[in-house]
C-alpha cells in the first residue's frame, strides 16, 4: 500500500476544510507553536517507514507521555498500581476534581492528569532518579539519545499549574500521595515536557504493535497480557471524554496530547502519528482526529 500517496491525498483534501482549533493557551510556553504545523509518521513492525510533512519537527508531547509513565510504571515497578488508580474512562474533563471527590480521591484512569500525577509519585517512590529514568526509557525505546525535557514548557506548566496542584493537594488529603507535593509535581511538568517528532513517537510505541517487544532491539517491554491491557487503556482513555468518538471514527488504540500530536496503534501491524497543533474543544488536535479517520476508512486498517 502506497501510504505516502494515502497521506497526501487526505492532507490535499482536509486542506478544503476550516480548521476551526484553537492552539492550546491555557500553557504559554505551546502558544508560542506554528499552528499550520502538520506532520505524519507511520511506521511498521518490520521497520519500513512512511512520513509526510513536517515528520521530524519536534513537539511538545504533553499527555502522550502519560503512556510512558504509565508503561514504565507497569513494567518496572512492584506496586499494585490498581489500588490507586483505576481502568474506566473519566466522563469527564482530563482535570476533573468533582471526580476526584465522588470517588474518594482514586482517579478514574492513569491517562487523565490525576491519574498521570499518581503514577509519578508511585515513580518518585520507586525510583533513585525519576526524571532521568523516564527520559532513559524513552530514549530506549526511540533509540535517539537527543530526546529531551523542553525546561521552558515545565517552567510554564509549573507557573500556570494551578489546577493540577490543586488535583494533586486534594488527592494528598485521600492519602493516594505519598511524596512531597513539588517533587511529585516536577517530574509530572517534566514528563509533560517532552518533546519529540512524529517520526520519533511512531518508534517509540512499536512495541504496544508487537505484543510488548521493541521490534528494533528484541527487549521486552510488557508481557503479551499487559501489553493487551495497555492497550485496552488508549483505547478507552487515551482521548479524555473524546475516547468514544476516536473509537467510534479511527477505531484503533491511542493517545492524544495538547501539544497537537496524536499516536495510535493498530497491533501486529503499525504505529502512526500525526501532529497538528490547533485543537478542538476537548482538548484533541482537531485535523490530527479528521486525518485518521480518513487514514483508517480510506485503508480499511482498523481493529474493527
Amino acid at each position: 500500500m502506497d501510504y505516502e500517496k494515502i497521506f497526501k491525498e487526505i492532507y490535499v483534501d482536509l486542506a478544503k476544510i476550516e480548521d476551526t482549533g484553537q492552539v492550546s493557551n491555557y500553557i504559554p510556553e505551546l502558544s508560542k507553536v506554528d499552528p499550520n504545523s502538520f506532520g505524519v509518521q507511520l511506521t511498521t513492525i518490520h521497520g519500513e517507514k512512511y512520513a509526510y510533512g513536517d515528520s521530524n519537527v519536534r513537539f511538545s508531547i504533553q499527555s502522550i507521555a502519560k503512556v510512558f509513565s504509565y508503561v514504565l510504571a507497569y513494567s518496572r515497578i512492584k506496586s499494585d498500581l490498581w489500588h490507586r488508580v483505576g481502568v474506566e474512562p473519566s466522563g469527564t474533563a482530563f482535570n476533573s476534581l468533582v471526580q476526584l471527590e465522588n470517588d474518594l480521591g482514586i482517579p478514574r484512569n492513569p491517562f487523565i492528569n490525576a491519574g498521570a500525577i499518581v503514577i509519578c509519585d508511585i515513580l518518585v517512590s520507586e525510583l533513585d532518579s525519576p526524571k532521568e529514568d523516564m527520559l532513559t526509557f524513552v530514549r530506549e525505546l526511540s533509540g535517539v539519545d537527543s530526546i529531551n525535557f523542553n525546561k521552558r514548557v515545565a517552567e510554564s506548566e509549573r507557573m500556570n499549574g494551578f489546577r493540577n496542584f490543586a488535583l494533586v493537594n486534594f488527592m494528598k488529603s485521600f492519602g493516594n500521595i505519598l511524596n512531597d507535593i513539588d517533587e511529585v509535581m516536577d517530574l509530572y511538568f517534566h514528563i509533560c515536557s517532552i518533546e519529540m517528532s512524529c517520526e520519533e513517537l511512531s518508534k517509540s510505541f512499536l512495541f504496544l504493535a508487537n505484543n510488548g517487544v521493541v521490534p528494533y532491539s528484541n527487549n521486552r517491554i510488557l508481557s503479551p497480557s499487559r501489553t493487551k491491557r495497555a492497550n485496552a487503556l488508549m483505547q478507552t482513555c487515551g482521548f479524555y471524554d473524546e475516547a468514544g468518538q476516536f473509537t467510534f471514527k479511527v477505531g484503533l488504540p491511542g493517545k492524544s496530547g495538547i501539544g497537537g500530536g496524536i499516536v495510535a496503534v493498530h497491533p501486529e501491524k503499525y504505529c502512526i502519528t500525526v501532529w497538528s497543533p490547533r485543537l478542538n474543544p476537548k482538548g484533541n488536535s482537531y485535523k490530527g482526529m479528521l486525518f485518521l479517520e480518513e487514514f483508517t476508512t480510506h485503508t480499511k486498517l482498523s481493529i474493527f
